[in-house]
């Protein structure tokens, strides 16, 4: 009895840990952005499906504001390129 509840424990333990982590937005966008590699905000709104180069901008925002390790930012060439330094 005891080694029962103990072994469906130890399974719902198991289960649990093997569940993926959700991911938000901003991870989803920063994987994309490394896998096309360094590209202007029009080629990675592309990339992800969207249509303006702009839809992205909210964004970038959010990961320059959260996480500024994350992403690179090159203001020296018109128009701005970004890259994902992780």
């Amino acid at each position: 009895m005891v080694f029962e509840k103990l072994k469906s424990s130890i399974e719902a333990i198991i289960s649990v840990s093997e569940q993926k982590v959700p991911r938000t937005f901003e991870q989803i966008c920063l994987d994309k952005l490394k896998e096309i590699g360094i590209s202007t905000a029009s080629e990675w709104c592309a990339a992800m499906g969207h249509m303006h180069r702009s839809s992205l901008a909210k964004v970038i925002r959010r990961i320059l504001a959260k996480n500024p390790e994350k992403l690179k930012v090159y203001y020296n060439i018109t128009p701005r390129q970004y890259e994902v330094v992780y």
